[in-house]
């Protein structure tokens, strides 16, 4: 797995606990149970790309391509499916403006490279995003669609 690990805070874990309590859904668990479990968050959550499409076509990438948008450094960051990437990110109004990626320049084979420059033309506009039970989709104004799931 690579992922990157990032230094827990106890003053903000003491803040967001009962944040994510006040914010937590009822689902139907097995047998009839209820089980009760926060939504997850846009920013703080690493988001597993599960589908890229676009008008022309559509890619499911990788099991490592992912994304995390941190909100206080103003960032977002992960790997595009071959490449890691780092940019500047705003998040106002229901969308993230995005700043030009730095990346790594490795080359893999040519489908992780196409569903790399795919998502790196994401980074040109600003997607409107949504996040439903489970599920954060990202729609640029070229009608791309990004859909994401929780990395677990």
């Amino acid at each position: 797995m690579d992922r990157q690990r990032h230094p827990r805070r106890p003053l903000a874990a003491a803040v967001l606990v009962p944040l994510l309590a006040a914010c937590a859904d009822v689902r139907a668990g097995p047998a009839g149970s209820d089980t009760v479990g926060p939504e997850p968050q846009l920013a703080g959550t690493d988001w597993r790309i599960t589908r890229l499409s676009t008008p022309d076509r559509t890619e499911r990438p990788g099991s490592t391509t992912h994304l995390r948008i941190d909100r206080e450094a103003g960032t977002v960051a992960g790997r595009l499916g071959c490449n890691r990437f780092a940019a500047a990110a705003t998040v106002s109004d229901g969308h993230i403006t995005l700043g030009s990626p730095t990346t790594t320049r490795m080359m893999c084979d040519a489908s992780l490279m196409r569903t790399e420059r795919m998502l790196l033309d994401v980074f040109e506009s600003a997607p409107k995003y949504r996040i439903r039970p489970g599920t954060l989709t990202l729609t640029c104004a070229n009608g791309t669609i990004i859909e994401a799931v929780p990395w677990q």
